[in-house]
């Protein structure tokens, strides 16, 4: 079975976001949306609360799971067996950056 994550703080969820993991359940057979808890941001919203607006907005969507973590995103990805990170990317920066 080929699962990805998609990280992010989604604070809150955007069209992007979703158009996202949209396309990539045509690519893989289960896409986990991982909700991080960020040290370095200081989020509008709650984890519970993010978590919970991500799965609304998702709802609809098969093979997609909403999931909140914390630490380290190597840890999470191994420990859900996925083969990929998802990133989206806003301008060509994003692109240089990562």
């Amino acid at each position: 079975m080929l699962t990805a994550v998609y990280p992010g703080t989604f604070d809150p969820i955007t069209r992007g976001h979703e158009d996202l993991v949209r396309r990539a359940v045509r690519l893989f057979d289960h896409v986990i949306v991982a909700v991080a808890e960020s040290r370095n941001k200081q989020p509008f919203f709650g984890m519970a609360e993010r978590v919970a607006m991500t799965r609304e907005v998702l709802a609809d969507v098969p093979k997609v799971r909403v999931e909140g973590f914390s630490g380290l995103l190597i840890d999470f990805v191994a420990e859900q067996g996925a083969i990929a990170v998802l990133r989206g990317l806003r301008a060509a920066s994003d692109f240089e950056y990562e």
